[in-house]
C-alpha cells in the first residue's frame, strides 16, 4: 500500500468525532450527556404509532420514491407556506433525505467544484467541515464572537473574493444559540445578490427560537432563486433516530441536489416518511408547547451553570447553552471536558472541536438542555462540586 496514508487527505483531522468520544466517556464512566444533542424522550406517541402502522401496513417497507413520498412531499411545502410564507411545488421544489446531514452533504458535493470558497459562520457544525473538503472547496470562517456572538458583516463583505461560491449560513445557530436579526439576514441576502452567491441555510432548530422569531433568509428579494433551504423533523419532533430530513429550493437547485443525492443513500427511512408527514401537520399548540418547555429547560441548566460558577451565554434558540470556563478557573475546554466526567459525573462538549482556529473556542464550553428535568436537576446538583 505504499507509504501514501490510506484516509483521502482532505479529511485529514476528520477521525472520530467529539460526540463519539464524549459519549463514550459518559457511558463509561456512568455520567449524565449533555454533550450530544438528543432527547432522551421520544416525541408524540400519535406519531410513533404513525410510524408503526406504516411498517404494519407495507408503506414504505420497500424503496420508496427518490425525492420521497408524494405526502411527505406536499406536507413539507405545506409546512413552508403555514410557518414561512414560502410557496414550493412539492414535485419539483421539494426533496426528502437522510436527515439534515445528507441534505448539507448532497447541497455541498452538488453545488461546488475543487477551489471554490465557502463563507460559513464559525464555530462550525461539524459536518459542515467536512463536506465542505469532500467537495475539494475552502472554507473561510466569519467568526462569531462572545459574548454575543453578532456576525461581523463588514468582514463578511470584506472575505467575499472572486472565489466565493456559496454562503453556509445556520439560524438558529449550533453551537452559539445565536438567531440572525431580519437586518442580518438582510445584510447578507444583499450581498448574496450583489456578488451572485449561492445561499446554503441550515434552519433544523427553526422551531426552537426562544426571543423573537425564526426568519427565513428565503423570503427576502432575490433570494428565492439562489437558496437552498435544509430542516428536518429529528430535532422539531424528537425522533433523532429516523434521520428524515428535507431540502426546498427553485427546481434547478433541487434537481442539482438530488443528482448527488442519489447516490449517497438513494432513498431512506420509508415508512418514517408518512408519521413525519402527519407530524408537519400537528397544530399550532404542539409547536408553541414544544418551544415553551424546551425554553424553561433552557432557563434550569443556565441558573444552574450561572450558579456553579460557569459563564453563561443565554442562547436565543437551539438547544445548546455555550459557557465560559475561565471563571473557574480553567482555560483549556477540551482539557477540562475530558476531566468533568471523573469531576463530577457530566459530559459536555469543548467548543474548540467546531473552530479552525481552537484558541478562538479555547475556553468555551457547550451544554445541551434537551433532556428531563430530574437529569438536568441532578447535573446541576453534581456540578455544584466545581
Amino acid at each position: 500500500m505504499g507509504t501514501r496514508p490510506l484516509l483521502n487527505r482532505r479529511l485529514d483531522g476528520l477521525g472520530t468525532t467529539i460526540f463519539a468520544e464524549m459519549s463514550a466517556l459518559a457511558t463509561a464512566t456512568g455520567s449524565i450527556n449533555l454533550g450530544q444533542g438528543f432527547p432522551d424522550t421520544d416525541g408524540p406517541r400519535g406519531i410513533a404509532e404513525a410510524a408503526a402502522r406504516a411498517v404494519l401496513e407495507g408503506r414504505g417497507n420497500q424503496y420508496p420514491p427518490g425525492p420521497g413520498i408524494p405526502e411527505l412531499r406536499t406536507a413539507i411545502a405545506e409546512h413552508q407556506q403555514r410557518f414561512r410564507g414560502l410557496a414550493y411545488d412539492p414535485d419539483t421544489e421539494v426533496l426528502v433525505t437522510a436527515g439534515a446531514t445528507e441534505a448539507i452533504a448532497a447541497a455541498l458535493l452538488a453545488l461546488l467544484e475543487p477551489g471554490d470558497e465557502v463563507i460559513a459562520l464559525e464555530p462550525f457544525y461539524d459536518s459542515y467541515a467536512a463536506c465542505i473538503a469532500m467537495a475539494g472547496a475552502v472554507r473561510v470562517p466569519l467568526t462569531l464572537r462572545a459574548p454575543d456572538f453578532r456576525p461581523d458583516l463588514d468582514r463578511l463583505r470584506a472575505l467575499v473574493t472572486p472565489r466565493t461560491r456559496l454562503l453556509l449560513l445556520n439560524s438558529p445557530h449550533n453551537p452559539t444559540g445565536l438567531v440572525l436579526s431580519p437586518d442580518e439576514l438582510a445584510a447578507i441576502a444583499a450581498l448574496a445578490v450583489e456578488r451572485d452567491l449561492l445561499v446554503v441555510t441550515d434552519e433544523v432548530y427553526e422551531h426552537l427560537v426562544f426571543a423573537g422569531a425564526h426568519h427565513p433568509i428565503a423570503a427576502l428579494p432575490g433570494m428565492r432563486e439562489r437558496t437552498v433551504s435544509i430542516s428536518s423533523a429529528g430535532k422539531t419532533f424528537s425522533f433523532t433516530g429516523w434521520k428524515v430530513g428535507w431540502v426546498t429550493a427553485p427546481a434547478p437547485l433541487v434537481a442539482a441536489v438530488r443528482t448527488a443525492k442519489q447516490y449517497l443513500t438513494y432513498v431512506s427511512a420509508g415508512p418514517f416518511q408518512y408519521a413525519v408527514a402527519e407530524a408537519l401537520r400537528l397544530p399550532d399548540a404542539y409547536f408553541e408547547d414544544f418551544r415553551a418547555d424546551l425554553r424553561r429547560k433552557r432557563d434550569l441548566l443556565a441558573d444552574g451553570l450561572a450558579a456553579a460558577g460557569f459563564r453563561v451565554f443565554n442562547p436565543e434558540g437551539t438547544y445548546f447553552i455555550t459557557t465560559d470556563i475561565t471563571p473557574l478557573g480553567e482555560k483549556d475546554g477540551v482539557e477540562f471536558c475530558r476531566a468533568l466526567p471523573e469531576r463530577c459525573g457530566v459530559v459536555a462538549i469543548p467548543n474548540a472541536v467546531f473552530y479552525d482556529d481552537p484558541e478562538a473556542g479555547r475556553p468555551l464550553v457547550r451544554f445541551t438542555f434537551c433532556k428531563k428535568d430530574e437529569v438536568l436537576q441532578e447535573a446541576v446538583t453534581r456540578l455544584q462540586r466545581l
